[in-house]
């Protein structure tokens, strides 16, 4: 058995804890899509005005993840979780008196900061409870399948809020409550040692010079293309169907929260599928067909887009959490916060970007969302093109198997 699990005598709080931050803080995030219409009606906004709250806490996660990721193995996996943690709640109970637009989008990007710093804390925990690399994406795919769970929960919290007459705001007064809890949980847990294997300085100089590594470079690009493909259905698809009158007119209703479910029943399938099968060929065979399914849609239509794009969460759940299982576990433990951040960096970007991409696009064209996914169905090209390479090379094969000879 792996020793440092033996030092551990709570594995199942440990991961328990893990789980329920990511489904937490997944309940406010992806929750913008609801709220950004509260907010244009609140302070008569423009949708690009608006749309600041979902950019800036993309872009302050991006930051804090590859300036303060390095912050996990310098401080300890514990005491950069309930630090990070502690901001957020703080940051959550402010909305109470936010009461101008600018002082939300302030504390929308202080949010962003705070969830790189926990984010990235939590990232580390996954390698230190894992007994092998393989174990480490089946754990990744069940974590980022409780964030897909607060993906649904968050919208649904906020729609409930409205109907009863209440402001959106609540929303974060009960992320920060839950914040207070998993903070206190986390100060009882003790965490596993984190296995020191490294002798180079853990700062923010010895995070930067990992963007000269392949490994880091080519998962936190694949990371990219991935988010932006993933932000082209939950930020614009909506926009895209909107208007629709032919049969589909159900299915197009609730195509989001076909989306979302699909992408949190994939990522718990995903714990299986990476127990049992080879990873890089999962992720080939499903980029390949989140290609065809945007293909699909900008050729054959509106129609189309409104079955194929909602089924494209079904076969993306597996894809975010094993690039970064396996970006991260092809570092030492003790880099593992540094090298999240970095991956956490180009995640947050593409999240940022993708959509902002889009939407130039689409504007270019007399604003028809059509043509943002053709951009989308490149950026779905560019990571598949990624994936065949993967297959073909493996060339993640001889250090995987090295560092769990060494790490695990």
């Amino acid at each position: 058995m792996n020793t440092k699990l033996k030092e551990n005598q709570n594995p199942v709080l440990i991961k328990l804890l893990t789980f329920l931050i990511f489904m937490m803080f997944a309940m406010t995030t992806d929750a913008v899509g609801v709220i950004i219409p509260e907010v244009m009606k609140q302070f008569k906004l423009s949708m690009t005005v608006a749309g600041l709250i979902h950019y800036m806490p993309m872009i302050t996660i991006a930051l804090s993840g590859v300036l303060l990721g390095f912050l996990a193995d310098k401080l300890g996996r514990k005491a950069t979780i309930i630090l990070g943690l502690a901001f957020y709640a703080i940051n959550s109970y402010l909305y109470i008196i936010a009461d101008t637009y600018g002082f939300i989008l302030s504390l929308m990007a202080i949010a962003g900061l705070a969830i790189g710093v926990f984010k990235t804390g939590s990232l580390a925990l996954i390698g230190d409870i894992s007994n092998s690399t393989k174990q480490h994406t089946s754990t990744m795919n069940a974590v980022e399948g409780f964030f897909a769970v607060g993906s649904i929960i968050g919208p649904a919290i906020v729609t409930y809020l409205l109907s009863r007459g209440f402001e959106w705001r609540l929303l974060y007064v009960i992320a920060g409550s839950l914040c207070v809890a998993l903070i206190i949980m986390a100060m009882l847990v003790k965490f596993p040692k984190t296995k020191k294997t490294v002798e180079e300085p853990i700062n923010l100089s010895g995070t930067l010079s990992m963007l000269k590594d392949p490994y880091a470079i080519g998962f936190s690009i694949g990371a990219f293309f991935y988010v932006s493909v993933e932000c082209a259905v939950y930020v614009w698809m909506p926009t895209l169907i909107e208007g629709y009158k032919g049969n589909l007119i159900f299915i197009a209703s609730y195509a989001l929260t076909i989306f979302f479910i699909l992408r949190a029943a994939g990522r718990f399938l995903g714990v299986w599928l990476m127990s049992h099968f080879n990873w890089p060929v999962i992720l080939s065979v499903f980029s390949f067909i989140i290609f065809l399914c945007f293909l699909g849609s900008v050729v054959l239509g509106i129609g189309a887009a409104i079955v194929l794009l909602p089924l494209t969460g079904l076969f993306m759940s597996v894809l975010y959490p094993t690039i970064n299982s396996k970006g991260i576990s092809c570092f030492p433990k003790a880099k593992h916060g540094s090298i999240a951040g970095v991956i956490l960096f180009f995640s947050a970007t593409g999240a940022a970007l993708g959509p902002l991409a889009m939407g130039a696009v689409s504007d270019m064209f007399n604003h028809t969302a059509m043509y943002g996914f053709i951009l989308a169905t490149v950026f779905a090209a560019l990571l598949f093109a990624g994936t065949i390479y993967n297959v073909m090379f493996n060339p993640t094969k001889n250090r995987l198997q090295h560092l769990d000879e060494t790490e695990y």
